[in-house]
């Protein structure tokens, strides 16, 4: 089945200068849904874009998701049949959101098309599949991109920038986590996420692997490693005849299947800077909804950041506190009309009001877009 339509764009001097870039989408669930939506918005963010994207083709196997990608998004074509993307000429990239175990199968045909790739996480449900997709796209010479958008964050592209000038002297030891609940019902329906033959490994390349690009993006590579695994919740009740949703639940007393990956990943390991790491994650832990956090301790200072205050950096420095940051807490405080004082001790220097302060001159520079081969490094550590 396919299904056609226009989007009709106003030409301007600029926009005719512009290249256009036409996006191909596979898998319009709600991370499809979310990556057309920015697509669209680039026009609206960034007057001084060298590109213009193109919604082209958008495929979907379930029935009338495509349909509305042309109807609701204006993609100029829909269709069942994720082939049309890598076959249409006027289709540059392709963004991979479908379900976790079709991925290497996708980027495969993506490498032999030319396209360039941007694949939601896992590259590669198994490390053996990873390792596949990460040497296949090499070979191809292809443009490749990985749904790591933590590191985007204002506050961790400054701590980026702090560690990078040296303002908490040698690091000596990072702590980094990803914990959520959303698995923590033992009624939650046995979706494909709780499946390592369907959805990969659970918590360890779900969540694990954010903390850890985290951790390598603002400390380097890691050399050693030790960690462990476990289930909590070994049995989950089977989905009806509809399937399963995300958080679909089951009522006690139904039947049941077996959980085939891991609820909780953990590692302890060493950085090549001569650092030292832990990591946790967890699906199932109760309370924390999503957080997405680090610690950093050096010999001169030390900070903390966590995704669900992720306007606010607790900061501790042994000595002056770096001029930027003194500026930005200025303009922030006067704005409110109070004065302003930084002493070395852990405070919440950056607030919700700061969140607009919080890009600071050349911290933009320093951090790169997510390749396979950096999502090969984290699966490396996690394997």
């Amino acid at each position: 089945m396919t299904s056609t339509g226009t989007l009709a764009v106003p030409a301007t001097a600029a926009s005719r200068s512009r290249r256009r870039l036409g996006i191909g989408v596979i898998g319009f669930g709600w991370l499809g849904q979310a990556h057309s939506r920015s697509m669209l918005r680039i026009p609206t963010l960034f007057e001084d874009r060298e590109f213009d994207p193109q919604l082209v083709v958008c495929a979907d196997a379930v029935p009338g998701r495509a349909d509305d990608a042309v109807r609701s998004f204006g993609f100029e074509h829909g269709t069942q049949d994720w082939r049309r993307a890598m076959d249409d000429p006027d289709v540059d990239i392709v963004v991979i959101a479908a379900p976790n175990m079709l991925h290497v199968e996708l980027i495969d045909a993506a490498c032999a098309a030319g396209k360039a790739i941007f694949c939601e996480k896992p590259v590669g449900g198994t490390p053996e599949q990873t390792v596949h997709a990460e040497r296949t796209a090499r070979h191809a010479g292809v443009i490749t991109g990985v749904g790591y958008n933590y590191r985007w964050a204002p506050l961790v592209r400054y701590v980026a920038e702090l560690i990078e000038r040296g303002e908490l002297g040698d690091i000596t030891n990072y702590r980094g986590r990803f914990f959520s609940m959303y698995g923590a019902d033992p009624l939650g329906l046995l979706s494909w996420r709780f499946r390592v033959e369907e959805g990969g490994h659970g918590a360890s390349s779900d969540l694990l692997s954010h903390a850890l690009d985290l951790g390598q993006l603002l400390l380097g590579p890691i050399t050693r490693l030790v960690g462990t695994t476990e289930t909590f919740i070994r049995e989950r009740p089977l989905p009806g005849a509809g399937g399963a949703s995300h958080y679909g639940r089951g009522t006690a007393g139904d039947p049941t299947g077996p959980v085939t990956n891991e609820d909780y990943a953990a590692l302890l390991c060493e950085f090549a800077g001569g650092a030292r790491g832990s990591f946790e994650a967890s699906r199932a832990i109760i309370g924390p909804e999503s957080q997405m956090a680090f610690e950093v301790y050096g010999t001169e200072g030390a900070l903390a950041w966590n995704l669900e205050r992720m306007n606010e950096l607790e900061l501790y420095l042994a000595g002056p506190e770096p001029q930027d940051l003194v500026d930005m807490c200025r303009r922030t405080h006067q704005a409110q009309g109070r004065a302003v004082r930084l002493v070395p001790t852990w405070s919440s220097v950056l607030g919700p009001e700061a969140a607009g302060n919080a890009l600071l001159p050349g911290s933009a520079a320093r951090i790169a877009p997510t390749t396979f081969d950096e999502w090969l490094a984290t699966v490396r550590s996690t394997a």
